[in-house]
């Protein structure tokens, strides 16, 4: 793989960190700025919330800008949020600064996407992908950790203050590495751009991420309650057990791209059916020690498994016209499955289904992402005998 894919990995490293390791640090920001551990919480949110908006907006604000420079540009706005969030005086200013930050994240994996397969070979688009998305999983496993104990033993904003300078890296590596231009770069325009948002089989990719990922998150967001009280682990057991699903993000990710540049719409329909077998199974394996551990592996394997085939898929259906907006949209969509499926999870607690009931529950949203798959398949197909049949 070219080096430029690794500036870009750099980048999502950074981006990685940023947006997960605020969570083992709610309990010191909300300490420090006198707020309650459930405003501390809203940070998160509010980074979503970013994360979803700034996907259209500055995709649309950069969409005639040569790709380097919007990726520049991103980690710009990304090292400036990072910044601000080091020097934020009180809650209001780190929730704004969290949210500036956020802006920069779908569209630099969107834009970063794009120009990840431009650099390889047709035969190796998926495995890009899952290349750069590598820094997002390495952000789990070693980034947050790190960030984490950084911030309890030196103060939080030490960790902001330490992902400005990842920020400053990626800045420079992908200045020096990321060529100006790439082969598949070509002129657009926002009316074409816009008009890829109406197919309807790219919108029927972007609700397969949405469902994929409502499943997955219904789960991980109360995994540590599930371990604990379900399973019987410690609290400190919880920490070493989430390294199992760190690295099985990694192997899974991987894994993902290399199945999607081999058979890209089986391996959807495979890993989507494997995630809702792992999350079903996960109800029974919950209750066994050594059961739970694997399935938590297993759980952060085939969910990771999805994301390079799922953003490959939605690149296809912009067919060219309007490919950074698309997977700009699509970044959004993982982030929009993430916030729905913690919900979700809630709703189940809430009904007095209890913590064991919400894996199986988790495990009919990806299994319903399987005929949205078919009938898009079924849409294309449709489209292109269309004109053969007017002949």
């Amino acid at each position: 793989m070219p080096l430029a894919l690794y500036a870009l990995t750099a980048g999502a490293f950074g981006i990685g960190v940023t947006e997960f390791v605020i969570m083992g640090l709610l309990l010191d920001v909300s300490h420090s700025l006198g707020v309650s551990l459930s405003a501390a919480g809203l940070l998160i949110s509010g980074y979503a919330l970013g994360v979803v908006i700034g996907a259209p907006v500055l995709t649309i604000l950069t969409a005639r800008w040569p790709r380097k420079a919007v990726l520049l540009g991103l980690m710009g706005v990304f090292t400036l949020g990072n910044l601000a969030c080091a020097l934020a005086p009180d809650y209001t200013t780190l929730m704004a600064a969290r949210v500036l930050t956020a802006f920069a994240h779908a569209t630099f994996f969107g834009v970063g996407s794009v120009v990840a397969t431009g650099l390889v070979p047709a035969n190796k688009k998926a495995s890009a992908i899952a290349v750069m998305f590598t820094g997002l999983t390495v952000a789990n496993i070693l980034g947050v950790p790190f960030g984490t104990w950084l911030g309890q033993h030196y103060g939080w904003r030490s960790t902001f203050w330490a992902v400005t300078a990842v920020g400053v890296l990626a800045l420079v590596v992908i200045a020096l590495l990321v060529p100006s231009s790439t082969a598949k770069e070509e002129p657009t325009s926002l009316k074409n751009d816009l008009a890829v948002l109406a197919r309807a089989p790219l919108l029927l990719g972007l609700l397969t991420t949405v469902l994929s990922w409502v499943g997955v998150f219904a789960a991980f967001t109360y995994i540590a309650p599930m371990l604990t009280q379900i399973t019987g682990f410690s609290d400190a057991a919880v920490s070493p057990i989430l390294l199992v699903f760190g690295a099985g993000l990694v192997v899974g990710n991987l894994a993902g791209g290399r199945l999607a540049d081999w058979k890209l719409v089986p391996t959807i329909y495979a890993t989507l059916i494997l995630l809702a077998l792992v999350l079903g199974a996960m109800t029974i394996g919950l209750h066994n020690g050594i059961a739970a551990v694997v399935f938590v592996g297993l759980l952060g394997a085939i969910a990771f498994a999805t994301v390079a085939p799922l953003q490959m898929w939605v690149l296809e259906k912009a067919q060219g016209a309007g490919q950074s907006l698309a997977s700009s949209f699509n970044i959004a969509a993982f982030n929009l499955g993430n916030a729905i499926g913690a919900w979700l999870g809630g709703v189940v607690i809430d009904h007095g289904l209890g913590l064991g009931a919400i894996p199986w529950v988790a495990a009919l949203v990806p299994l319903a992402a399987v005929p949205v798959v078919w009938w898009t398949g079924r849409i294309e197909a449709a489209r292109t005998l269309r004109p053969v049949a007017a002949e």
